[in-house]
């Protein structure tokens, strides 16, 4: 009976000079063993099926015996990042190009033509377009001139990872807006020469000038935007018109949106000029398919 109570006194005095962690050291060990566990599941996993594999090498060989069920294949990661290789290179155009700008993000809205999208929902079309797990957007500028004027860009890039139904439905959803938007009068209000602003009208037409031309699915769209003019007395004010060209392309589960600036391509309102022609573009595309391939969910 005394070497018992010996033992409780014991206790309860170590129990005493335990010292106990504060509430936010034991969350932050949680969290941290919550990480460790998962990764140690992983872990345990593989070094389970290496020991397997090693062990039916190694297994004599004898009477044949009724096979047990085999295990599914462990599935393959699911991708999420979009490396820096999956983005067009300054090397794949033909103009000259300056500084590169980049950004990444997580869980961006698809966005192929804001202002195509704006027509759709005045005509009650809001197409669904994909929210992404990952993306990755680059703008190329022009080199930067001896005057110290800004450099103005030569091509906007976004590469999109989303879900690979989500990406087949994405062309579905563009042709809605296609179909709804061929032609689009927008009111707004302009700046004219002096600074003023003009209550103006001004034409909208979107056409798809190509399709399938590269990757599993893609699309070039053309947008023809006129000159505003006046509501009172049709006066032309603001920028003269100009047609600008969109490179829609899918490879998997990466889709990529490619924006040539206006006066890098040979398309004009008021003829052929100098830039890239359509053969061009559409050899652009089949060339930013090709730079998505390894990173897509099944390399290509």
């Amino acid at each position: 009976m005394s070497e018992e109570l010996t033992f409780v006194d014991r206790l309860h005095r170590d129990l005493r000079e335990v010292r106990w962690p504060e509430p936010a050291e034991l969350r932050a060990r949680a969290r941290r063993r919550s990480r460790r566990t998962a990764v140690l599941s992983t872990v345990t996993v593989l070094v389970v099926l290496a020991g397997a594999a090693v062990a039916a090498r190694e297994r004599p060989t004898g009477p044949a015996t009724p096979t047990a069920p085999v295990a599914a294949p462990v599935s393959a990661p699911v991708r999420t990042e979009i490396p820096l290789d999956a983005l067009l290179t300054p090397a794949d155009l033909p103009t000259k190009t300056g500084e590169r700008l980049g950004d990444t993000g997580l869980g961006e809205a698809v966005r192929i033509d804001p202002l195509l999208e704006s027509c759709g929902r005045e005509r009650d079309i809001s197409a669904q377009l994909s929210v992404s797990r990952a993306s990755r957007s680059q703008t190329l500028l022009r080199p930067t001139t001896r005057a110290g004027r800004p450099a103005t860009p030569v091509l906007s890039q976004d590469v999109y990872r989303i879900e690979l139904a989500r990406g087949r439905w994405l062309f579905g959803e563009i042709d809605r807006l296609l179909n709804a938007c061929a032609e689009w009068t927008l009111s707004a209000s302009t700046l004219a020469a002096d600074q003023q602003p003009v209550a103006t009208e001004q034409e909208h037409r979107w056409e798809p000038a190509a399709r399938d031309f590269a990757g599993d699915q893609s699309v070039l769209l053309r947008h023809v935007a006129s000159q505003p003019r006046a509501q009172t007395g049709g006066r032309p004010v603001g920028a003269a018109a100009s047609i600008e060209t969109t490179l829609v392309v899918r490879v998997g589960d990466l889709v990529t949106v490619v924006v040539p600036a206006p006066d890098t391509v040979a398309d004009r309102v008021d003829g052929t000029g100098p830039g890239m022609s359509q053969p061009d573009l559409l050899a652009l595309g089949g060339t930013a398919a090709k730079r998505l391939c390894p990173a897509a969910d099944t390399p290509c």
